[in-house]
């Protein structure tokens, strides 16, 4: 099977943006754990994965859960948007189902807002996947933001600004995984990673294995000098 056959999900491009190493032992090794975080998240995101509660209001309707895809060779992607608000637009997107055309807009939940930036890099490429998917299920230019529970704010994506280094970026990140997954591959732990709030903290052990790795290295070093 060609590499490029393998189909992503869209939340396996944030896990592995996130941590490369947290997303193999997901992923390649079949390993899971949750923490406080974890579940703080999964109940905030209980009312938008639920498909039946989408709703409609004056000026948009909201339509949650939605299943997508794109399965352009070098994407073949695939997965869930949180929710994605509807409004009427005469040169919209023809949605099954309903009369009118709409102006599509992607909300992804997160549980809290960045302290530094306004988006985490991962998020953004998270929903930039999702926009590619929604752009090839109804075949139209979708708009993305994100929303963070914590601060009740919305943060628009500057998606159609980027959008060439945006898809260069992620087509080279799905090669990688790919990559990773057809050979079974769990990546190291990179420099700097920030570990404190993994889930998988205690089963990856993280400073176990960096000082694992510094002690190889300095033996390596060691035997150039001999």
């Amino acid at each position: 099977m060609n590499d490029q056959d393998i189909v992503i999900s869209i939340r396996d491009i944030q896990h592995y943006l996130y941590c490369p190493h947290r997303w193999g032992l997901i992923r390649n090794d079949c390993a899971w754990a949750e923490n406080v975080f974890v579940t703080k998240a999964n109940l905030q995101h209980k009312r938008v994965h639920d498909p039946d509660k989408s709703y409609s209001s004056r000026e948009k309707e909201v339509i949650t859960s939605v299943q997508v895809y794109n399965d352009e060779p070098e994407l073949n992607l695939y997965g869930v948007v949180d929710c994605i608000e509807l409004r009427k637009d005469a040169g919209g997107a023809v949605i099954p189902g309903k009369e009118s055309r709409y102006r599509l807009t992607i909300v992804e939940y997160k549980p809290t807002a960045p302290k530094i930036s306004d988006w985490n890099d991962d998020d953004l490429m998270q929903v930039f996947a999702q926009k590619l998917c929604v752009d090839s299920t109804f075949h139209c230019s979708t708009e993305g933001v994100l929303y963070y529970a914590d601060k009740k704010k919305r943060v628009t994506l500057p998606l159609e600004e980027n959008y060439a280094s945006l898809r260069k970026n992620l087509v080279l990140t799905l090669a990688e995984m790919r990559e990773n997954m057809a050979n079974g591959i769990v990546p190291p732990i990179r420099r700097n990673q920030k570990c404190s709030g993994c889930s998988m903290n205690d089963m990856c052990l993280p400073k176990l294995k960096s000082g694992k790795e510094w002690f190889e290295k300095a033996l390596q070093d060691k035997g150039s000098w001999l």
